[in-house]
């Protein structure tokens, strides 16, 4: 089995500030994500709205090493970071009044990590 290479630009500085991110403020989550965006990208989470609803409470902030997918429906008002979500989930997440980060924006708001859950 041989180890694939990241050749998108951006997904590899990612990963580097996120390990940077978790080095600096002591914060695992940051290198827990980088480290499954490690990963080949079809080992990567793929999480539905469904879940999401299911699998969490009002005001929470997640974070998906992956991409989130449109399927289901989403009444509570979350924040999720995620690399990549579908366009049905974008509009669904703004009509249930939450917001979606790229994981950048996540690990700027929140540095140290604390009070995110990991989904997938």
């Amino acid at each position: 089995m041989s180890i694939e290479e990241k050749t998108n630009p951006n997904l590899i500085s990612l990963i580097k500030e996120l390990k940077d991110r978790a080095r600096e403020k002591e914060a695992p989550i940051w290198r827990d994500v980088a480290e499954r965006l490690e990963r080949s990208s079809k080992h990567w989470a793929e999480v539905n709205l469904s879940s999401i609803e299911r699998n969490v409470e009002e005001g929470d902030t997640i974070v998906v090493p992956g991409k989130v997918l449109g399927a289901g429906i989403l009444k509570k008002e979350v924040t999720i970071g995620a690399f990549k979500a579908s366009r049905s989930a974008e509009e669904s997440i703004a009509e249930a009044g939450g917001e979606l980060l790229n994981l950048r924006e996540l690990a700027e708001r929140r540095p140290e990590g604390s009070d995110i859950k990991i989904m997938g």
